[in-house]
């Protein structure tokens, strides 16, 4: 008689225990075993429970873990993290799970030793491969669509768990309750009450962050205008202006002050002269906030960084179309006229940030590649467990976005200037214009001319983050992938990054994203852009929102009257009644609260609480991988120490693994 040894490691989550039985049977390449009982008042929170199946003869490589309950008079689902099985011959192989078991549905384990399709031929190992896929494609269909089907002879596999939510955008997970998604991939219990319930209050009993009381004090001057641009929340928008476009008419005479002595053309030969066009705005119609029209321009703002290496703003024209009542604010202007066209550019701030660098360019294509990877990765890929750290909570948190911010009663709809009719007219402008080089935050810099500018934290910062993520994905991928052609014979992952352009990058070749894989090279360096997407870029754009955006005249949501047509006009009550209501004002302070905090669910990156990987090589690059952003930390820690206004938020421990706010 052979014994083989198993151990049953139950979750630390609320309610991960049961009181009802659990069976366990084992799948080997030369048999199967009896099902075995374990008794469901042994399987405790946080607890191993062992248990021991005896066969006559050896079931040969293990293959899978089989796992069922009872059938149930009321639901109590059982949350298993892994579960270990020692053989007779002393091999110990770990299947992990991390994911509920109800009366409904069995669990399926498979090894943690990643496997690529091709090396996964047994019957019951592809069998297996082949069935989880099939629950992952079946997910999250209504009851409408559910019927729908029934109608049908043929179905394509999968095809209703995608959802075109608004045409001309990435398309979405079909769901619209959180409570339609798989269990494993929504938050904790006290993550889903501290989101519904921490959100306004916290806006008025919280300390102050240092760079929030900083905002306050220096947010009308000009090196801190220019210094938002590079390291604010949204350091993606500035580029080397190599040439005035043609709508903007500065002349030298105009900014020959600002310059100190210098000439325009020659400052733009010598690449010290910058440009944010906000022309994706232009034609847009303001919403209507409190039964009041809002405003909201379309600027281009021309900067000069000047030899101390500060970035300063040097002109700024509200329109896109020139003429006398679209006139080029200065900086020798009357401060107030000034001031004022600085909060129109900060108001351009807020829509374009929200919507484009971080609603689309993360939130929503995290969410694309989390779909991908949940329809087209067994968890057996090493792809799967490579990915599954870093798309965690994506599609919970969006579907509370959706529901919460950018719904009809969202709070950015009713209180965004950009809401309503315009907020997907500008996502869809923001989708024609995604590239893949500007989703890889090397080729992005470059593209934009940054390469030299002083004082670009986010460019700093982000390159070390992004060339140890790369070293990372590097290493666990070439152990996996041996050559080029094991990545062209991988047909799951070719269905995965299929999937990402036609769902996410709607089949536009013109995006440079790639529709297959031929080299693994290429491979590497588009999970370097998934992850540090889902971490890094997120963080860059996220976790300063109430730091820059409580105090609400440095990033207004809306301003309720249209810009100035003529200088000399604006005075200090002009600004005051254009500037939010204070209904506006509160209710998009309690929400940059709430997106700016960690949660109970935070797990910076580099933190690994599931264990989806065994071997001595995944583990060392994993070793790695931490190490390296202990240093990266230690180095942005001492460099901030000098700094005035310190730069935080691509210090590892700041950085999520995965969108979770």
């Amino acid at each position: 008689m052979l014994t083989y040894t198993l151990s049953l490691y139950t979750g630390g989550r609320v309610f991960a225990e049961t009181i009802y039985n659990v069976y366990v049977l084992l799948h080997g390449t030369e048999g199967v075993s009896e099902k075995v009982k374990v008794h469901g008042s042994t399987l405790h929170s946080n607890k191993v429970t062992p248990c021991h199946i005896h066969c006559t003869a050896s079931l040969g490589d293990l293959v899978m873990v089989e796992v069922h309950s009872d059938d149930r008079l009321f639901e109590d689902q059982w949350f298993c993290d892994k579960i270990s099985v020692k053989a007779p011959e002393g091999e110990e192989l770990l299947f992990p799970c991390y994911r509920w078991l109800s009366s409904k549905a069995g669990l399926y384990l498979r090894p943690a030793s990643g496997k690529l399709p091709f090396q996964d031929t047994h019957p019951i190992a592809y069998k297996q491969r082949q069935r989880q896929l099939d629950e992952a494609h079946n997910h999250f269909r209504t009851l409408t669509e559910l019927m729908s089907l029934l109608e049908l002879e043929t179905v394509k596999a999968g095809e209703a768990r995608w959802r075109v939510y608004t045409e001309g955008l990435p398309q979405t997970v079909d769901a619209d309750s959180f409570c339609q998604l798989p269990a494993e991939v929504q938050f904790s219990f006290t993550k889903f009450v501290e989101f519904f319930s921490t959100a306004a209050l916290d806006v008025f009993f919280s300390d102050t962050a240092c760079l929030a009381e900083y905002v306050l004090k220096h947010w009308k001057e000009d090196e801190f205008f220019g210094y938002q641009l590079l390291n604010g929340l949204n350091p993606m928008m500035i580029q080397c202006c190599s040439k005035l476009p043609e709508n903007f008419l500065v002349t030298e005479e105009m900014v020959k002050d600002s310059l100190n002595g210098s000439n325009l053309e020659h400052e733009i030969e010598k690449g010290n002269i910058f440009l944010c066009d906000y022309k994706i705005l232009d034609g847009l119609v303001g919403n209507v906030v409190h039964d009041r029209q809002q405003y909201h321009t379309a600027p281009l703002v021309l900067l000069y960084c000047n030899p101390q290496g500060l970035m300063l703003p040097i002109a700024i024209q509200l329109g896109q179309t020139p003429g006398p009542e679209n006139p080029i604010f200065l900086p020798t202007d009357p401060n107030h006229d000034w001031l004022l066209a600085k909060i129109f550019v900060r108001a351009a701030e807020f829509n374009v940030h929200e919507s484009d660098f971080h609603l689309l360019r993360t939130h929503l294509l995290c969410e694309v590649f989390t779909m991908a990877t949940l329809r087209n990765l067994p968890s057996i890929h090493p792809l799967y467990k490579l990915i599954f750290p870093h798309i965690r909570y994506t599609l919970h948190i969006n579907i509370l976005a959706r529901n919460q911010l950018i719904s009809e009663n969202g709070v950015l709809t009713k209180y965004s200037g950009m809401g309503g009719k315009s907020l997907p007219e500008l996502l869809k402008r923001a989708t024609s214009s995604l590239t893949y080089s500007s989703l890889c935050l090397p080729e992005n810099i470059s593209e934009r001319g940054l390469e030299d500018v002083p004082n670009y934290y986010y460019r700093d910062d982000g390159t070390q983050l992004w060339n140890i993520i790369n070293k990372y994905v590097k290493g666990v991928l070439t152990h996996y992938y041996k050559s080029d052609d094991y990545v062209q014979k991988d047909t799951e992952l070719q269905g995965w990054i299929r999937g990402i352009f036609v769902y996410g990058f709607l089949g536009k070749e013109c995006t440079g994203i790639p529709q297959s894989f031929n080299t693994v090279t290429d491979l590497i360096k588009f999970v370097t852009m998934v992850i540090f997407t889902a971490s890094g870029q997120h963080a860059s754009v996220n976790s300063g929102q109430f730091d820059f955006g409580g105090w609400m005249p440095n990033f207004p949501s809306a301003l309720r009257k249209p810009p100035p047509k003529e200088k000399g006009q604006t005075t200090e009550d002009t600004i005051m009644e254009t500037l939010p209501d204070k209904g506006t004002t509160v209710n998009i302070m309690a929400i940059l609260k709430l997106l700016s905090k960690d949660s109970l669910d935070h797990y910076p990156l580099g933190k690994f609480p599931e264990q989806w990987f065994v071997g001595d090589v995944p583990h060392k690059f994993m070793k790695h991988f931490k190490k390296d952003l202990e240093e990266l930390s230690h180095h942005i820690e001492k460099r901030n120490a000098k700094l005035e206004l310190p730069y935080i938020f691509l210090n590892p421990t700041n950085v999520d693994n995965s969108i979770a706010i």
